[in-house]
């Protein structure tokens, strides 16, 4: 694999930011749905936390992709949107974002109940590494709408691992204290998050058992009998990826998540710093944002 690195802008002498263009970043914002509901002001800092980013990040471009400055603009904005009341601090540690042209292939090895030993190659459109860099699809980072209408941006999914890592394992527990959230209790943050990801596993599980015999669960065929769950299938692989599912549909399609967990939606909200449905711009229907990932 040959990894290029292309710069957004030439940075002047040390500066840790990088100006975007007036024109650039209003068609980034006109091409995602989803930060319409920030007022000015928000949108203000929004600019200057992603001039931040892509001033202190760096980005590289795998195979035969061509990274463009609107490109790493558009990323920086989505993953900005979840720190945009935490700070940029929530991404140290790391510095390297790699951006492959579509779904790239990684070597993966699991161990059966029997003790079993399985190699195999898995396509995926995105991967945090702990303490390492992060790897992103550019199909799959652009993509507004999925086949089962369920929330997705597997940007905003893999930051959020990242933000989960920062004390650790991506185990759905990220490090606040109470300094940094006041408001936040870990035994209320701990109880929600269970139970939310209890009764979707719930669920789940109810699916399976409706679903014809010899229907593989993967099989296109099968999607009909997911969608009307509130996220994506792929949320109940564990409590981590559950957290980073959940914080694609809280920025995403907030109504629906609300809807299924009130309880667990407050805790985001508390952790985030913000809440989509409390804006006057934002859509209030289910549904309303982009949609989402295939199981």
């Amino acid at each position: 694999m040959t990894v290029m690195f292309k710069s957004l802008l030439a940075r002047l002498g040390a500066s840790s930011t990088v100006a975007i263009p007036d024109a650039l970043w209003e068609a980034t914002l006109a091409s995602l749905p989803f930060v319409a509901r920030l007022d000015a002001a928000e949108r203000a800092r929004l600019r200057a936390l992603a001039e931040r980013f892509l001033g202190e990040k760096e980005m590289a471009a795998a195979g035969e992709l061509e990274l463009t400055a609107a490109m790493q603009v558009d990323i920086a904005v989505q993953a900005c949107l979840p720190i945009l009341n935490l700070g940029l601090s929530w991404y140290r540690g790391w510095t390297s974002i790699v951006v492959y042209p579509s779904e790239f292939l990684v070597p993966r090895e699991l161990t059966d109940e029997d003790g079993v030993v399985h190699q195999f190659i898995e396509p995926i459109a995105g991967e945090a590494w702990d303490g390492g860099p992060l790897l992103l699809s550019w199909d799959d980072a652009q993509r507004r709408n999925g086949d089962l209408g369920l929330a997705y941006n597997v940007v905003i999914h893999e930051f959020t691992h990242k933000i989960d890592m920062l004390n650790g394992d991506a185990d759905g527990v990220p490090p606040f204290t109470r300094s940094s959230h006041p408001e936040l209790d870990p035994q209320e943050w701990t109880a929600a998050l269970a139970q939310a990801f209890e009764r979707f596993n719930a669920e789940l599980e109810l699916i399976e058992h409706e679903l014809p015999p010899g229907l593989d669960p993967d099989d296109e065929a099968a999607d009909r009998y997911y969608t009307h769950l509130p996220l994506d299938p792929y949320a109940g692989q564990d409590e981590g990826e559950f957290f980073a599912v959940s914080s694609e549909a809280f920025f995403v399609d907030p109504a629906r998540l609300r809807a299924a967990f009130p309880d667990w939606y407050r805790q985001l909200a508390l952790f985030f710093k913000q809440d989509p449905l409390a804006s006057p711009l934002s859509p209030d229907a289910a549904g309303a944002g982009d949609k989402g990932r295939t199981k």
